[in-house]
């Protein structure tokens, strides 16, 4: 599919869906943010567990080294830098890693380059430094627009610094701008959440992920859930999705996946990609990867994956071989996600015929459109990923994960 094709096709179109399984990827984790959010549990260091200026600077360079000895690999059609807080670090490091990706594979003609970012972290001076060094995509953490909900959720900023944010991005010439948003925090009402979702479409922006709330074993949230305080309520999150979908519809913005919504031309390449299962490098800390059949994990303790590649060593502490019937119900699980389902296949027939099947379709829940199987009740997705886990592999197979470590990374 053309770059022209690429901006006015539907975000929900089939072809989009299934051309993204052919791209090539690499994401990039930043590890370092302010503070720990209390529903975070992803690999992140604050500065109160040594994510100070010259650790920055070592694991900066530690990934620029990761990247300039990956494997060859042809021109990359997107890039992601998540983490963490990607705009915690200096314009100047991202610069650094775009030009070490692109010195290694190459990236393709109209390559998206994508940036998370916090409303706090941004500024016009620093929105034109990202675009300089080659950012062509940033998706703002606003999670809320209300300061008391954002209070609950630990966020650092206010809902006017994150209007602010938007409109900053936008001035700096930024070609694709979005946010993320999360419902269902303790304490968020449903007219909170409407004011939020109102407000943040008024922005005009190109993309927004919406995620409900999640508690997450090992997390602050879950300590407090389990300490008797109030965990988020399925109903109240279930309204709240239907809310959002219905004024982002509204807005001009379609829903391509269970929880993103965007404008045609606006789709986030890389997580469409690999929702398709297309491949892509990984690097940094926890960073996982996917290449060539195998699944690769990076080692998650900061000191262990600086000594690793300080010392000329993979980073990388398990990988998972994943073919056959593993590969074909990881096919349904991730391509089901997306608003045009996926190609039915044999593990689609399989799913289809199974009792558990039967009963989504007979439910209207999973349908059948043009040899594509497409969950038509997003909330229920989980529901039919489970069906998938719970069908039998017809022959032998399987995978495990190869540990490529004696400690624990």
């Amino acid at each position: 599919m053309s770059s022209a094709a690429l901006s006015t096709v539907a975000p929900d179109s089939p072809e989009l869906a299934d051309t993204a399984a052919a791209w090539r990827s690499a994401y990039v984790h930043i590890p370092f943010c302010r503070r720990r959010c209390p529903y975070c549990d992803f690999a992140v260091v604050t500065p109160e567990e040594g994510g100070t200026a010259p650790t920055v600077d070592r694991y900066v360079a530690a990934v620029a080294a990761e990247i300039a000895g990956a494997e060859p690999w042809r021109p990359l059609d997107a890039v992601n830098f998540g983490g963490g807080t990607p705009s915690s670090t200096a314009p100047g490091d991202i610069t650094r890693l775009i030009r070490a990706l692109r010195d290694r594979f190459g990236l393709a003609g109209a390559a998206e380059v994508s940036l998370e970012a916090n409303p706090e972290d941004w500024s016009d001076e620093i929105g034109a430094a990202y675009l300089d060094g080659g950012v062509t995509r940033v998706t703002l953490g606003v999670q809320s627009l209300d300061d008391g909900v954002l209070g609950s959720l630990g966020r650092v900023h206010v809902g006017e610094q994150a209007v602010s944010a938007v409109a900053s991005a936008r001035r700096s010439g930024v070609p694709s701008v979005g946010i993320d948003l999360m419902y269902g925090a303790p304490g968020e009402s449903l007219d909170s959440w409407r004011a939020t979702v109102t407000k943040a479409l008024a922005l005009g922006v190109d993309h927004v992920s919406a995620y409900a709330l999640t508690v997450e074993p090992g997390t602050a949230l879950a300590s407090a859930v389990t300490a008797g305080a109030p965990g988020p309520d399925p109903d109240d999150q279930a309204d709240k999705y239907e809310l959002f979908d219905a004024l982002a519809a509204g807005a001009g913005l379609i829903r391509y996946e269970v929880s993103n919504w965007a404008r045609p031309g606006h789709v986030c390449r890389y997580n469409l990609s690999t929702w398709a299962q297309g491949e892509y490098a990984a690097f940094g800390l926890g960073a996982h990867g996917h290449r060539g059949g195998r699944r690769t994990r990076n080692a998650r303790v900061l000191d262990v994956y600086l000594d690793r590649v300080e010392s000329a060593s993979s980073p990388q502490v398990a990988v998972e071989e994943v073919a056959g019937w593993s590969r074909e119900q990881e096919r349904l699980m991730v391509g089901l996600r997306r608003a045009a389902g996926v190609v039915a296949g044999w593990g689609g027939e399989i799913l289809a015929g199974s009792e558990e099947g039967k009963r989504l379709i007979a439910a209207g829940v999973l349908e059948l459109r043009a040899g594509r199987l497409v969950v038509s009740r997003p909330l229920l997705t989980d529901e039919v990923v489970r069906a998938v886990l719970a069908l039998k592999e017809p022959q032998g197979g399987g995978r495990a994960w190869l540990s490529l470590s004696p400690r624990d990374c």
